[in-house]
């Protein structure tokens, strides 16, 4: 039981990262119906920006969070206005393609600028806790409260403030929400730099429990394209709840089958849930 109760709260620290980042992505395809591949290269760019704030310029670890969240939501913006925003009126396949032409040079330049070395991010929190016989780091508990906390703040914005409110009524109906007199270039802007946010404090979190590479957001964003088709795209209740879902299957599954399929597992999750539920969990309009 012991063993069990542990991988249960494994699983939710890995699924605490997939939801941020599956959020994310659910947001910008919810509004703008774009598939964003670039998201991992967000997410490798957070991990990176926040290594370089603690270990070369000195930075406490929040305020490189900080520093983080306000660089890669930045560079999300500009990657909304130069490259999605002038192909608004394009096929989804052109859409596609400079999403991985986006993705594939922020790899080169963090290559470029970073090196392709395996790196360590340090953290304040590493000391061991034992608690009613689990065993974890402080990071791994604080990445569950943190995630929780700004999911939490993401649903009170978006249900309970008009800038939220516009958002979810982009994502309902675009063309409606525009002859209302929302302002859709405004709410493109807006969403891809929460995107970029969430991304960023994903990598942050999540970082002094992995290693900060380059290809560090190829597995994540892969597996978080499984979570918001299970979930139901466009559903953030769907990213959150596939994600944790992921978090506790990869967990358990790696402890009582074989870590070597652990990475398999979403996939074989995605076949078996669309089978059941071609859809997804939730339905499209689920935000």
């Amino acid at each position: 039981m012991d063993i069990f109760l542990q991988q249960i709260f494994n699983g939710l620290t890995v699924g605490s990262v997939y939801s941020l980042v599956a959020l994310g992505l659910t947001l910008v395809y919810g509004i703008l119906h774009i598939p964003n591949f670039a998201h991992g290269a967000l997410y490798m760019l957070g991990g990176y920006i926040t290594l370089t704030m603690m270990v070369y310029l000195g930075m406490n670890y929040w305020m490189a969070i900080l520093v983080s969240i306000l660089v890669v939501g930045l560079t999300s913006v500009l990657m909304e206005r130069l490259v999605f925003h002038p192909l608004r009126h394009s096929t989804p396949i052109q859409h596609k393609v400079a999403a991985i032409g986006v993705l594939l040079f922020l790899e080169a330049l963090a290559q470029l600028v970073w090196g392709a070395d395996f790196r360590q991010m340090p953290t304040p929190y590493g000391g061991v806790i034992n608690f009613a016989g689990l065993t974890f780091t402080g990071q791994r508990l604080l990445i569950v409260v943190a995630a929780v906390l700004v999911m939490v703040l993401l649903y009170l914005f978006l249900k309970k403030t008009f800038t939220g409110a516009t958002i979810v009524a982009m994502a309902q109906n675009r063309e409606g929400a525009s002859l209302v007199g929302v302002n859709t270039n405004r709410v493109a802007i807006l969403t891809f730099f929460i995107a970029g946010t969430l991304a960023a404090i994903g990598a942050s979190l999540s970082s002094p429990i992995n290693l900060v590479f380059p290809g560090m957001g190829h597995l994540v964003i892969l597996k978080a394209f499984v979570i918001i088709i299970i979930g139901g795209m466009g559903s953030i209740p769907g990213a959150i709840l596939g994600g944790y879902i992921l978090g506790f299957s990869e967990s358990i599954g790696a402890t009582y089958i074989s870590s070597d399929y652990k990475d398999i597992i979403a996939f074989v999750l995605l076949v078996a849930i669309l089978s059941i539920k071609p859809q997804g969990i939730f339905a499209k309009g689920g935000v």
